[in-house]
C-alpha cells in the first residue's frame, strides 16, 4: 500500500509540476545565469582543485539548484492549507509516509530534469567530465533535493503565511551556500573560514561532486560526501513523516 501510495501521490504532483513548462524553465535560470555570466569570468584561473574551472563551478551549481529550490518546496503546502487541500487528504487512508514521499520524489524528478539542461549548457560552454561523473552528480542532487524538501515540507506545516516561511528558510539557505563553497573551493579562503565551512553538511557534497567531476570516485570526499548524503536524508525523511502524522496531514 505504501508503494501505491507513494505512487499515487507522485503521479499527481508530476503532472502539475510538467504541465507548467514555463516553470520547469525558471527554475533552473538562477544557475545557468551563473554559468553564462560568472563561469567564463573563472577560466585559466587558479582554484586549487584538480580539473578546469568548469569542472569546480558546474557541480557547485547543480548543488545550488537543489539546494535553493528544494529549501522553498514548502510554499506549496502552505497554498494547499489556504486553499483546504491538505484538509481533504486528512480524511483519505493515504499513508502519512506516501504523502510526503510523493512530494519528494516529484521535487526530485523536476530538478534531477533541470540539471540535465544546465549540464547540457555547460557542455555547450566547454565543460568536459566522465559520464559517471557527471550521473553521479545528479544523484547527489536527487538526495539533496529529497533531505532539504522533507524539511522544507516539515516546516511548512508548522507555519501559516508565506511571510513566515520566506524569511526563515532565506535566514537558513544563505549562510548554507556561502559556507559550502557553492562558487568557489573553500580552500581559496583564508584558514578560519574553510575550519568553519566544515561544520556544513553541504560542503561535503560539493566536495565528493566535484571529485566525481574529474574521475575521481575512490577519494575521501566521495566517501564522506555519500555518507553525509545518506545519513542526511535519511534524517530529513524521518523528520517531515513525523511532522506530517503529528499534524493530521
Amino acid at each position: 500500500m505504501l508503494l501505491h501510495d507513494t505512487a499515487l501521490i507522485y503521479g499527481r504532483y508530476l503532472r502539475q509540476s510538467l504541465r507548467s513548462r514555463f516553470a520547469l524553465l525558471f527554475g533552473v535560470l538562477m544557475p545557468l545565469l551563473y554559468l553564462l555570466f560568472f563561469g567564463p569570468l573563472l577560466t585559466d584561473l587558479p582554484l586549487g582543485g584538480a580539473g578546469s574551472s568548469w569542472q569546480m563551478l558546474v557541480p557547485g551549481l547543480l548543488l545550488q539548484l537543489g539546494l535553493f529550490g528544494a529549501s522553498f518546496a514548502g510554499f506549496a503546502i502552505i497554498v494547499e492549507k489556504s486553499q483546504g487541500v491538505v484538509e481533504r487528504m486528512r480524511v483519505t487512508p493515504v499513508s502519512r509516509l506516501a504523502l510526503l514521499l510523493g512530494r519528494v520524489l516529484r521535487d526530485a524528478t523536476v530538478f534531477v530534469l533541470q540539471a540535465v539542461l544546465l549540464v547540457l549548457a555547460a557542455l555547450a560552454m566547454g565543460l568536459r567530465a566522465p559520464l559517471a561523473g557527471i550521473l553521479i552528480g545528479f544523484a547527489f542532487v536527487a538526495l539533496l533535493t529529497v533531505s532539504l524538501a522533507s524539511l522544507s515540507y516539515a516546516l511548512a506545516m508548522k507555519l501559516h503565511t508565506p511571510g513566515e516561511f520566506g524569511p526563515a528558510v532565506n535566514a537558513l539557505t544563505m549562510p548554507m551556500m556561502l559556507l559550502s563553497g557553492l562558487m568557489l573551493p573553500m580552500t581559496l579562503g583564508p584558514a578560519w573560514l574553510d575550519v568553519l565551512s566544515h561544520f556544513v553538511p553541504f560542503r561535503y557534497l560539493v566536495d565528493a561532486v566535484r571529485d566525481a567531476y574529474v574521475g575521481s570516485y575512490a577519494s575521501a570526499h566521495m566517501a564522506y560526501g555519500v555518507l553525509v548524503a545518506l545519513a542526511l536524508t535519511a534524517l530529513a525523511v524521518t523528520v517531515g513523516t513525523r511532522v506530517f502524522r503529528t499534524a493530521g496531514a
